[in-house]
């Protein structure tokens, strides 16, 4: 089966075409970009903007399935911009299901879609976790519109799946890890909080791996069509041991100072103005946003998943971990 994947060059979307491709399947990706690693893989490159509908429909013409991946993700930035990415390209890529009669969409999504303040979810499903409100960044707000456009839009036509993977790392991230590393290695890194809340955290492979789980199983009128869930490790971890093991993972000393939350939040509060008002560039180094997600347990049930499309992780953290650091060390 010929299908497409949005978002192709970036980490999650490598990983998906690489396991796809595995499995046998021609992969379209539709980047902004171009990417040698795509080209090894065998994977056609559409090169375009996901708000440009022609674009996007054209991209899309001749697959059965399309695995929604691209977003524009942060925790800065002018609400158009996230608005015209998250937003107007989902609509586009629902458009392109509807003007090709693709039966299929997989789309990625993500926890804070959820998230409410200082709110804890401990243990929690779509069904039991409600969607956030009042978010204090722009990508919360416009991934949230999206993802219930995308539930909407399921019927007998078009079966479609929302899946929220919780903070996704491993060989080949050039966010998570990267950020965390270089923040220590300048002696700018703290622990928000006392470092014990719980959060879970998705490797990689285990990423790819439930998209592909959820696109078997997904069909109209199957268990899993028209709904949401969350994708993790299934094993939640106190944020400051977490920090520190992918730190030690990647050579990165470790960090044992803390900021008190309220401490975090008002800075955050104070480089939100700062970014306003001045012509500064790139994001704050912390936003109110980011103080109370990394101060927050945020852990959750992987039984919906397993029952509904069979999702159980492959890889532990342990494993992956191990696999962190075996990728560093030949980067070296």
């Amino acid at each position: 089966m010929k299908v497409l994947v949005t978002g192709g060059g970036g980490f999650l979307g490598q990983a998906l075409c690489r396991n796809l491709v595995e499995r046998g399947f021609d992969v379209v990706s539709f980047n902004r970009g171009l990417y040698p690693a795509l080209d090894a893989l065998g994977v056609h490159q559409v090169q375009g903007d996901l708000a440009d509908r022609d674009a996007m429909v054209n991209a899309a013409q001749g697959v059965g399935a399309i695995f929604h991946n691209a977003a524009k993700a942060g925790a800065w930035g002018p609400y158009d911009d996230y608005f015209r990415a998250n937003v107007l390209g989902t609509r586009n890529v629902l458009d392109a299901c509807r003007t090709h009669g693709i039966a299929r969409l997989v789309y990625t999504s993500t926890p804070s879609v959820t998230h409410r303040a200082t709110h804890p979810v401990e243990g929690g499903t779509a069904d039991t976790v409600p969607y956030g409100s009042g978010f204090k960044a722009a990508y919360a707000t416009t991934k949230t519109i999206a993802e219930q456009e995308v539930l909407a839009a399921n019927d007998a036509n078009l079966a479609t799946v929302a899946l929220r993977p919780r903070l996704i790392w491993g060989p080949g991230d050039n966010q998570l890890v990267p950020r965390l590393a270089d923040r220590a290695r300048a002696g700018r890194l703290r622990i928000v909080g006392s470092g014990e809340n719980l959060i879970d955290t998705t490797y990689i492979d285990n990423a790819a791996q439930a998209h592909i789980d959820a696109f078997h199983h997904l069909v109209p009128g199957a268990a899993c069509a028209g709904r949401a869930y969350f994708i993790s490790n299934g094993e939640p971890m106190e944020a400051a041991k977490l920090v520190n093991a992918l730190l030690r993972a990647v050579g990165a000393p470790t960090v044992d100072k803390h900021l008190s939350f309220r401490t975090a939040y008002a800075i955050g509060a104070v480089c939100e103005t700062a970014w306003s008002m001045l012509p500064l560039r790139g994001e704050p180094p912390l936003t109110r946003f980011l103080a109370e997600q990394l101060a927050t347990a945020h852990w959750y049930d992987m039984g919906p998943a397993t029952r509904d499309f069979g999702y159980v992780p492959k890889v532990t953290i342990l494993d992956g971990l191990r696999h962190l650091a075996e990728a560093h060390a030949r980067l070296r």
